[in-house]
């Protein structure tokens, strides 16, 4: 079993794969979005001075997912943030989630790449045979 949480990041083609860990499905969904920041920022640059509240819904885990980081992403765009803690709560088909950040700081932070979607490319969310999560799929940057 996964003793500590973490994400990875894999290639393909153009976009990039990211990949939750964790031994909770929210653990790995909050990974999730820790490694789509990571395409963007280095998360150790980024300060959890700032609270933002979302919530998903959607009629399974893998549209769920999707839904998310594709929530992360729109506040990231619209708020001019950058978000490091997550913190995902389930209720059936509804994902509370919590990001918090800082706004923007390109000298700092010096941004890599804009993540501009999640895509249902390599999507799956799974509880693997060692009883840990695992959620992924491949951003659009």
């Amino acid at each position: 079993m996964t003793s500590v949480p973490s994400y990875e990041h894999f290639e393909h083609q153009a976009d990039m794969g990211i990949r939750g860990l964790g031994r909770t499905r929210e653990e790995a969904f909050a990974q999730a979005a820790l490694a789509l920041t990571a395409v963007v920022v280095p998360p150790a640059t980024i300060r959890a001075r700032d609270a933002v509240r979302v919530t998903c819904t959607a009629p399974d885990d893998e549209m769920l997912l999707l839904d998310w980081l594709n929530a992360v992403v729109y506040q990231m765009a619209t708020r001019q943030m950058i978000f490091g803690s997550f913190t995902v709560r389930f209720d059936g088909g509804r994902l509370d989630g919590e990001l918090a950040g800082e706004p923007l700081d390109v000298g700092r932070h010096q941004p890599g790449v804009e993540v501009k979607a999640a895509t249902a490319t390599a999507l799956r969310v799974a509880q693997l045979a060692d009883g840990s999560w695992l959620a992924q799929c491949v951003v659009d940057v």
